[in-house]
Parts: C-alpha cells; structure tokens; sequence
C-alpha cells in the first residue's frame, strides 16, 4: 500500500521555497500546507440516475461538515466532459479527488497530472482502471452484490426457500440473463458474483436459458442504458420465445429493470393470467422500490449510499491530514496495474417483504416518497 502522496508534496514543497523561491511550475506548490478549508474535487458520472444524485450530494455536505470547500461536478456520461472537468479541478488546486469514473480507463493522463501534482485519488464505487495513480477505493462489495441478484432471483422463483434452503420448484425455468455497462469494472464483479450461484443451476438445467446468450459481452448493457435493455428484452421475446413463457430476468440495475418490464408489459406480461417474470436490480430507486411495492419487479441490491459517502469523507479528510485511511480490502480490487486498497461495504436484498425495515426504517426513504 502507498503512503498518500499529500505528505510527500508538502515536504516537496517545502524544500522548493528553499531552493528555488517563486518557482511555480506545480500547482501545489502554491497551496496551503494546512487542511483547513481545502477544496476536493468530486466527479459523478450522471444526474439520470437518482443515486449519482444522493451520492455527490452526501459526500459534498458530509466534506463542507467539515470544513471543506467541495467542486461538484456531473458529466452526463460523457467522457470528454469528466475529463475536462477532472482538469479543471486540478487547476483550481482541488487537493484531494473523489471520482466515480464513467469509464474506467478513459482519465489515465488527468490521473498522472494529478500524480505530478501529488494530489491523492480516491476512486468512489467504480474501480478506476490502468492506472498506478489511484491512491484508494471506497465501494460495496461488488461481488456479493451479484451473488444477492441471482439468489434473489432464485427465491422469487423459488428454486431456493426464503432460508436458502431448496425449494419446491424444479424447473426447468425460462430465464434471460443482463449484464452492466462493459467499461464499469463493477459489472464484471455484479456478473460474475451472480453466474457463481446460477452456473449449477444452469448446468443441471433447473434454469435455461432460451437465447442461449450467457456471455457477459454479448448481454452487457453499454452506459447501463434503459432504453436498450427494453430493445434488448423486446428482441429476445420475439426471437425466442413465441408460445413460451419468461420465468425470470437476471437484472443487475433498477434503470435496466425499469425497461425490461415496459418490454414484457409490452407482450402481455402483467396481468393475472401472465404475471410478471421474477426481475431483480440494484440500487433501490424510488420508481423500482414503488414497483416492488406493487408486485411488479421482484427485488432490488440496496446499497446505502450514505454510509459510502461516509466511507469516502473519511479516506479524504485522512489524507488531507496526512493520515493513512481505514481500509478492509488489500487484495481483491486489481485495477490491471496494482491492488488499490478498499474500504468495501454490505450491500442488502430489498422485496416486499423487508422494503418497510430496510428503507423507511432507516430513514433513507420515507413512506410518503413511496407512494
């Protein structure tokens, strides 16, 4: 694990005032060696997803709580866009960066830049990717939040009991399996944490898949986008599945889901005579809990995002302070050219049966939001 850079850039800084008085050539040479009211720079990817919201507007009042001043910045999934504002951040002598990549291996100059300019990076949910310049990361615990999808899914089509136990259904079963966006490095570890559960039941044939299509590039879903996962659902109902019925859908996001039941409703899926398939997601959107609530998608992978903006403060208030963060995680997280040490939290399956517990219980939602 490497030290954060801050500490080295301050002592750096220090012998250039001796040796060199008004050199400029790096911006942090011209800042404050205090932490007091630095400025971090925060990068979502998008305001289309309400969780991109919850999350920069978590970590930019937990870091003005204390004392900082925040640049706030979503790029809309465009890549050029988050780059330039990674850029600008820099320029404005942002001392920390908390960045949840639109692509993770698209900002590797803005990361060496930052690198020559000794500011720490903290990789916030996605896993920046090829690059030495990332200093931490702060997520869930991506695999098992695949592991959750697919026995949520088994549980709604009861091939497992409640208690994991076997249930009485014994297929075999109709399923179609989706994947996240090929450039988020967590959809690999959503897919692959949820083909480790289903691939037996695949295998022995509790579960079919009709199309066939069970490899992660061919049912990855580009920039998560709902709209073409409806398509995508649309082609495979048509091409696929004529007089048969879908049984269960594999969702790995509220925003998919959200379009994979327009495409079924679209056939006919709905109704008493032909219920909806069992669909599962992540996130815990309002519009997918409300779904849940009417019996409609089966479940979804909560991920509180508040205690991950908690996470995030914490690792950069530490650096700024010339701390080392708390991590719980020095081996998994490879990004293709070293471990990044993590701080990884629980996520927890949401269905009707806990919403109440989970999410209005909490305080993360409250019973007039779900309505």
């Amino acid at each position: 694990m490497r030290f954060p850079r801050l500490a080295t850039g301050m002592a750096l800084a220090s012998a250039l005032v001796l040796t060199a008085c008004g050199s400029s050539e790096k911006t942090v040479d011209q800042r404050p060696e205090s932490a007091d009211g630095a400025l971090v720079g925060v990068t979502m990817p998008t305001r289309s997803s309400e969780r991109w919201i919850h999350d920069g507007d978590n970590i930019k009042k937990a870091l003005e709580d204390k004392g900082y001043q925040v640049d706030l910045q979503y790029a809309e999934n465009d890549i050029p866009t988050q780059a330039n504002q990674i850029e600008n951040q820099i320029t404005k002598g942002a001392r920390v960066l908390i960045i949840a990549s639109i692509d993770g291996t698209a900002i590797t100059s803005q990361l060496q830049r930052a690198a020559d300019n000794d500011i720490p990076v903290i990789s916030y949910d996605r896993l920046i990717r090829n690059s030495p310049n990332v200093d931490y990361y702060a997520s869930f615990d991506n695999f098992e939040v695949g592991v959750q999808q697919a026995t949520s899914l088994l549980t709604g089509l009861k091939v497992l009991g409640a208690d994991g136990s076997p249930g009485s259904a014994k297929g075999p079963l109709n399923v179609e399996l989706f994947a996240g966006s090929p450039d988020d490095n967590n959809a690999t570890f959503f897919f692959d944490g949820a083909m480790s559960v289903l691939k037996k039941h695949i295998d022995d044939g509790t579960l079919v898949v009709r199309s066939g299509q069970t490899d992660f590039r061919t049912i990855a879903i580009l920039r998560w986008d709902p709209a073409t996962a409806q398509r995508r659902m649309e082609d495979l109902i048509t091409s696929t599945y004529g007089n048969a019925r879908v049984d269960g859908v594999l969702s790995p996001y509220d925003g998919l889901s959200i379009g994979i039941l327009s495409a079924l409703k679209s056939s006919g899926y709905g109704t008493a005579d032909q219920p909806y398939p069992v669909v599962t997601g992540q996130d815990a959107e309002v519009a997918s809990v409300k779904s849940i609530i009417a019996g409609e998608q089966y479940s979804t992978i909560h991920k509180d995002t508040r205690e991950l903006a908690k996470v995030a403060v914490a690792m950069a208030d530490a650096v700024l302070r010339g701390e080392k963060p708390e991590v719980n995680n020095t081996e998994d997280y490879h990004n293709g050219e070293e471990v990044v040490p993590a701080y990884l939290l629980e996520p927890v399956i949401v269905d009707r049966t806990n919403y109440q517990e989970e999410l209005i219980g909490t305080g993360y939602y409250t019973e007039d939001q779900l309505r």
